[in-house]
């Protein structure tokens, strides 16, 4: 019955940005220039990564894969929402709903859970520093990665299967501008508690544990903090840390908005910009929070345009 029901409905509707008809010229470059920005920015960070020895470090190959993440988050919503700004009807058929929403639900997961690997960086780097080496090396770090991966890739296939069991009986217009869990589950005509509970289950496993982990290392790099003496000390390591703190607080601060705020109470002109800003401008400001700020990658960035200085030296093991 449940796949019966579905397949009466072979495209969805996009309706995140009906309320302003008029403003979709603006509205494509807007975004353009946002997923320039957002591909330029992380390639950048990417190559610099790959052609500057002194960047081989844990903390830079973490910064890589995140770099990577962001490029690949950004590249499944936009190019869709930029082609429907040039055509009449903002559409996405069903099964390229379901794999934009698996590919995102992937590249968010696998973040969360890259983010906390980033934060345990940090700590080995200022709480264990004699033992950096070990807690970080080739066989730690990898792995680590990998993990992100398919924690990201576990949680997207379980909410893409449970998707694909609900039956939406003709409804097609959803009130958003990509495909994702929350909307599609408004429209579903079938029963959600399943998917809802499922969603519930990973804000907590995938969502708010990764968060955790990051506090709880960031109370241990407080603590080690503050025992330093020397003022220069203490300003050293805690810039080591400080984009890290500042892309936390965005990424977690959004994810926590877009999928755990009330089914009633918000307007669509509310979700689109959370949305947007959760989906689309943190991928942004990743490498312009994250790197470019950071003195390493600015030296590596000048050496690559033939810029570079006779006291580029190389960065103490992060």
């Amino acid at each position: 019955m449940a796949s019966g029901n579905q397949t009466q409905v072979m495209e969805f509707i996009f309706l995140g940005f009906s309320g302003i008809p008029k403003g979709h010229a603006f509205l494509f470059l807007a975004f353009l220039v946002i997923y320039l920005v957002t591909v330029i920015g992380n390639t950048t960070i990417l190559t610099l990564i790959q052609l500057d020895s002194h960047l081989h470090t844990p903390m830079y190959f973490f910064l890589s894969h995140l770099s990577c993440l962001d490029v690949c988050y950004s590249s499944v919503t936009v190019p869709k929402i930029l082609a429907n700004f040039l055509s009449q009807k903002p559409t996405i058929s069903y099964n390229q709903c379901l794999a934009q929403m698996f590919f995102l639900m992937l590249f968010a997961g696998s973040e969360c859970a890259l983010l906390a690997v980033m934060a345990y960086d940090r700590y080995a780097a200022i709480c264990q520093p004699l033992r950096y080496s070990n807690l970080m090396s080739s066989q730690v770090r990898v792995p680590l990665v990998i993990f992100s991966w398919l924690w990201g890739l576990l949680d997207s296939a379980i909410h893409t299967v449970l998707t694909t069991d609900l039956s939406f009986c003709g409804a097609n217009q959803i009130d958003h501008i990509f495909c994702d869990v929350p909307p599609l589950l408004k429209i579903a005509c079938s029963d959600t508690y399943v998917n809802e509970m499922a969603l519930h289950t990973a804000s907590v496993f995938v969502g708010l544990s990764p968060f955790l982990l990051v506090v709880v290392s960031y109370t241990y790099i407080l603590s080690a903090i503050l025992r330093i003496r020397s003022n220069t000390g203490r300003r050293k390591a805690f810039s080591t840390c400080a984009s890290h703190v500042v892309v936390v607080i965005i990424y977690f601060g959004m994810a926590n908005v877009n999928y755990n705020r009330p089914t009633a109470g918000y307007s669509l002109e509310i979700d689109t910009l959370i949305s947007t800003l959760y989906c689309i401008i943190t991928p942004m400001l990743n490498p312009l929070i994250y790197s470019f700020r950071n003195k390493e990658v600015k030296k590596a960035l000048w050496k690559v345009l033939g810029l570079q200085s006779k006291e580029y030296t190389s960065p103490a093991k992060q």
